[in-house]
């Protein structure tokens, strides 16, 4: 299959760089590009034990947008001569994934995916998992080691 639009959710582990580099390689087979995208919970106040506000939920999104930027900065670094481009969201992390394909318009997601035990696998229990079922486009999952 030649996709010309990979989308990569990257959660800052090793084997989501690998999956990275593996699609760099898709992409390049296939003249493509490919979108890096982190994706953080929605953050709250930060409060401190004696119950004082110490951070606001608008200046935390802001901290881990430009920590997230420099990641996955860092990463699409590694990737070059490969057309990257970067993506920061905060949501539930596969509905964000899911979206992000959308806005994209991905011809395939490629993924991590943590070993899991046969029962989690079963379940589908993780967001690789989880993609694979509810995806509309192609979904590569890349096993951790």
């Amino acid at each position: 299959m030649m996709a010309k639009r990979i989308l990569v959710p990257l959660d800052g582990s090793e084997s989501a760089e690998v999956a990275a580099t593996l699609a760099a390689e898709l992409a390049r087979g296939s003249g493509g590009g490919v979108r890096l995208l982190q994706v953080y919970p929605v953050p709250e106040h930060r409060v401190s034990s004696t119950g004082r506000v110490v951070a606001y939920a608008d200046q935390e999104m802001e901290r881990l947008s430009a920590e997230g930027r420099d990641y996955l900065e860092s990463v699409e670094a590694q990737l070059a001569p490969v057309s990257t481009e970067t993506v920061v969201r905060f949501g539930v992390p596969e509905q964000e994934i899911l979206v992000e394909a959308e806005a994209f318009d991905a011809d395939m997601i490629v993924v991590t995916a943590a070993r899991r035990s046969w029962f989690e696998r079963l379940t589908g229990s993780g967001i690789g998992e989880k993609l694979l079922h509810a995806s509309p486009v192609p979904v590569v999952l890349v096993r951790s080691a």
